[in-house]
C-alpha cells in the first residue's frame, strides 16, 4: 500500500540554514494534540500513532495522565510530534497545575498544531465530551475547530458487537452533531491491532486532507506566534550557553521552560488571578448548556485568562 505523502509546508521551507538542515526533516511532518476525557484512550492512541509504547496508558481511568507529554517519531519517513494532554474534565489538578499543563501544551505545539484529535471511546460519549469543541476553541481560539478530527478508540469492541462507526454516529444525535462540529471528520483505531500500520496511514491521510483544506498550513494565531517567539529566544540563549547542544536539543529544553510559561504561572499569584477568576466564572456560565460549568469551568477559565494575561504582559515587554 502506498505510504502517505509527506506534506512540507511553505513556512517550513524558509529560513533553514545548513547548520539546521538536520532538523528540517523533523519539521516536515505533523504536530498532533490529543484531547479527551480520562479513560478515552489518548495515551494508547499516541502509542499507536508513534508505533511505540512511549505514553503511559491503562484500560481503566485509575492511571491518569497528569502532565502534558510530547514525543516525536518517524512514520514512513514522516516526522510525527504527538502531544498527550491531561483529561480535560479531571478536577484532580489544582488551578496552578492546569495553567502549567495548558501553557506547556501550547508551547509543545508551537508554532501551531496541524490537528487536534478529540479521542472518544465508543459507547461512552458523555455530556462533558459534547463540550470539547467549545473548550478547544476557548483555549486555542475559535478557528481551532477547523483543525479538529474525532478519533474513536477500541473499534475492535464495535466489531465484536457487529456495529460500525457509521451506525454509532447515525443512532446518536448528540454524537452526530458533535462530529458535524468537527467538519464530519473522524477515524477509528482498533486497539488490538496496535502494529497495523494501515490505520495510522489512513489517519495521516485524513489529517493531510484537512490541512490542505485549511490552506496547506498548520493552525496558528497570535497566541502561538508569541509563544514561538519566546521559544526561539530561549533556544538562542541555550545555544549561546551550551554551544555543544544541537538546535533540536535546545528546542526541546526551550519548549519546556520559557518566558511564556513562566509569565502564565506568575499570574496565579498576582493581581492577574482576579481577572482570571472572572473569566473562569464566565466560562462556568457556559455550563448552563453543557459540562464546562462548575469546577471544570472555573479551572479552564482560570487557565485561559492566565494565559491571556501572560501574553499581554509579554507583548508589553516587547513593545
Amino acid at each position: 500500500m502506498d505510504s502517505v505523502s509527506v506534506l512540507i509546508l511553505p513556512e517550513q521551507r524558509e529560513d533553514v540554514s545548513q547548520s539546521e538542515a538536520g532538523t528540517a526533516k523533523a519539521e516536515a511532518g505533523f504536530r498532533i494534540v490529543l484531547i479527551g476525557k480520562t479513560g478515552a484512550g489518548k495515551s494508547a492512541a499516541g502509542n499507536i500513532i508513534l508505533r511505540e509504547r512511549i505514553f503511559r496508558s491503562a484500560l481503566s481511568s485509575s492511571t491518569v495522565t497528569l502532565e502534558c507529554q510530547k514525543e516525536t517519531r518517524e512514520f514512513e519517513g514522516q516526522a510525527l510530534a504527538v502531544v498527550d494532554t491531561p483529561g480535560l474534565f479531571d478536577t484532580e489538578l489544582a488551578p496552578r497545575e492546569v495553567v502549567s499543563e495548558l501553557t506547556r501544551c501550547i508551547s509543545f505545539a508551537a508554532p501551531g498544531p496541524h490537528a487536534f484529535l478529540v479521542v472518544i471511546r465508543p459507547g461512552r460519549f458523555t455530556k462533558e465530551e459534547q463540550e470539547t469543541v467549545k473548550i478547544i476553541q476557548k483555549v486555542f481560539g475559535e478557528s481551532a475547530a477547523q483543525y479538529t478530527l474525532v478519533l474513536f478508540t477500541h473499534g475492535d469492541d464495535l466489531e465484536e458487537e457487529g456495529v460500525t462507526a457509521e451506525n454509532l454516529i447515525s443512532e446518536n444525535k448528540a454524537l452526530r452533531e458533535f462530529i458535524n462540529k468537527c467538519g464530519d471528520r473522524y477515524h477509528v483505531f482498533n486497539n488490538r491491532e496496535k502494529k497495523d500500520a494501515t490505520q495510522v496511514r489512513e489517519l495521516l491521510k485524513k489529517i493531510n486532507t484537512m490541512v490542505q483544506l485549511n490552506g496547506s498550513t498548520y493552525y496558528t494565531n497570535e497566541k502561538f506566534i508569541e509563544v514561538e517567539k519566546a521559544i526561539q529566544e530561549k533556544v538562542e540563549k541555550i545555544l549561546r550557553k551550551h554551544p555543544h547542544f544541537t538546535p533540536r536539543e535546545a528546542r526541546i529544553k526551550a519548549e519546556r521552560k520559557n518566558r511564556f510559561i513562566k509569565s502564565a504561572l506568575a499570574v496565579i499569584g498576582s493581581g492577574g488571578a482576579a481577572a482570571a477568576l472572572g473569566v473562569g466564572i464566565e466560562v462556568a456560565a457556559i455550563g448552563a448548556v453543557g459540562a464546562v460549568g462548575g469546577p471544570v469551568g472555573l479551572v479552564v477559565g482560570l487557565a485561559v485568562a492566565s494565559i491571556a494575561v501572560a501574553l499581554r504582559r509579554e507583548a508589553c515587554k516587547i513593545q
